[in-house]
């Protein structure tokens, strides 16, 4: 491993921690995941909000995208359960896959579990691939390890600088 990955400072996820990717496209986007957050419980600390670009589907609204700590003592699949509800309630209509959405919550990790089952996946699929996630829990996060990724939050921002199409910008 590079001194990167195993610095001092590097840490994994408290047993309790969960993160909670929360995104918006479609009419007033802060609105939106102001409303998400407000819903969300036990909040520990919430990233700067950053506008995305979208990929898988490209022509559609950029995105607005932040990370959310929060503690939870639940299972992961109740988080899960939880974050759908709170996606319906605010009007989510589920249409397209990676389509235009008005919310968008994701359990993107929940301490150090790591789980495959029909509907959840964690860490969620994808997070060393997503500039969306990586930039805005980078910025409140940096030392965070993600079980299985290689390394902390730096080093797979770092490494995902250069991925095409995925054009990120302060808000």
């Amino acid at each position: 491993m590079s001194a990167v990955m195993t610095s001092a400072l590097a840490r994994l996820p408290d047993p309790t921690e969960a993160w909670i990717g929360v995104g918006s496209n479609l009419g007033d986007r802060q609105a939106h995941i102001d409303a998400a957050i407000a819903l969300l419980p036990a909040i520990v600390e919430v990233s700067p909000v950053l506008e995305t670009e979208p990929w898988g589907i490209t022509e559609q609204p950029w995105f607005f995208n932040c990370v959310v700590r929060i503690e939870w003592t639940g299972s992961a699949r109740t988080l899960l359960e939880r974050c759908l509800a709170i996606e319906e309630e605010l009007g989510r209509v589920r249409e397209v896959k990676n389509g235009p959405r008005l919310i968008d919550l994701d359990v993107l990790l929940y301490g150090e579990r790591e789980i495959d089952e029909e509907g959840l996946q964690l860490p969620h699929p994808g997070i060393a691939w997503r500039r969306s996630v990586l930039e805005p829990w980078a910025r409140i996060a940096p030392s965070l390890i993600v079980p299985g990724l290689g390394g902390p939050l730096t080093f797979l921002r770092g490494r995902a600088l250069d991925l095409p199409g995925q054009g990120v910008r302060e808000v």
